[in-house]
């Protein structure tokens, strides 16, 4: 047997000692202090950015830039409105082709992603597919624009430019996104749900639908939210697919159709207006750099259209979130 002396352990050995705690203190304070910094730097250029949208662009943001399109505009002339020309055209076209593209891209992304997680049971053709997903993710966007466009000169007949043109190349962008970021919510549902699911004699389609499809919905909702503000602020497909018009087109099959990134392009690529002497002391006067104004305005209505979109989203994904009791 044993002595007590042999058994009894002196746990005080184990302590740290005071040097090695004031060593952990100050490893975790510089941490923090690091991780601090690092969040602050990474706020700079975003707040930089909203901060020089904003003061630039509201000053020419009002009722009458909203209202109206760039039909009759001359140069930085006032129009009859009283105004110097709106968005009104671009909005519609941007929320139309937006659309178009969502329509295309989230039934197709998300079934794509269902079959990867629940049918495919990892064989060649998943590992195909994912391949083929993340090769179209790297995909220059103005390549998108090219292929769409030749797709309906084909299709369609030669020269066809218009809103839905420009929504198949959107989808094009989309798609990976929506594809990737459902295939990971679609991951994390536990299986102990699927297996009490089918235990219950429930069906594979049902499970997916009622059951998988619920859980991860609100992942899936931000991976769509996402997928949209990937592509809303996309110019250089649109330029070729959808093209620009100075009037508001309400067809998305049928003509040119001007969308907000476009516009902004546009305006700034102008320049400067050029105003007469006479003009200048009109009333309301020319306004030489008012493109340049209707750029940042336009500019900052996008960026309010995203934060709008991403409110809705979230609003969508608690609504039919699966209530769960704490």
């Amino acid at each position: 047997m044993m002595s007590q002396s042999h058994t009894s352990i002196d746990f005080d050995k184990f302590k740290p000692t005071r040097s090695y705690l004031a060593a952990r203190k100050r490893k975790d304070w510089m941490m923090r202090v690091l991780i601090l910094l690092a969040f602050v730097v990474a706020l700079i250029p975003l707040i930089s950015v909203l901060w020089t949208t904003i003061s630039s662009g509201i000053t020419r943001l009002n009722l009458n830039f909203l209202s109206y399109n760039m039909s009759g505009v001359v140069g930085g002339n006032a129009t009859p409105s009283g105004g110097y020309g709106g968005i009104v055209h671009a909005i519609i076209g941007t929320l139309l082709v937006t659309l178009g593209s969502m329509v295309i891209s989230i039934p197709l992304g998300l079934m794509c992603a269902v079959y990867l997680v629940e049918y495919s049971h990892n064989g060649g053709l998943a590992r195909a597919i994912g391949l083929l997903v993340d090769v179209m993710s790297g995909i220059p966007s103005i390549v998108a624009g090219l292929f769409a466009y030749s797709l309906f000169n084909t299709l369609v007949g030669p020269g066809t430019v218009n809103g839905f043109v420009g929504s198949v190349a959107l989808s094009l962008l989309m798609i990976p996104t929506v594809v990737k970021t459902s295939e990971e919510m679609l991951k994390i549902v536990p299986n102990d749900l699927r297996e009490a699911a089918y235990a219950l004699g429930v069906t594979k389609q049902r499970t997916i639908t009622k059951i998988v499809l619920r859980t991860a919905l609100p992942g899936i909702v931000s991976g769509v939210i996402l997928a949209i503000a990937r592509v809303i602020g996309e110019t250089a497909p649109l330029l070729i697919a959808a093209g620009f018009i100075s009037t508001t087109n309400l067809n998305l099959f049928s003509g040119r159709m001007t969308t907000l990134p476009v516009y902004v392009y546009q305006e700034y690529s102008q320049g400067l207006a050029t105003c007469s002497a006479t003009a200048l002391q009109a009333t309301p006067p020319c306004l030489p750099e008012i493109r340049m104004e209707r750029a940042w305005a336009a500019a900052l209505v996008l960026i309010i259209i995203v934060l709008l979109l991403n409110l809705v989203g979230r609003l969508v994904a608690r609504l039919f979130a699966v209530k769960t009791e704490n």
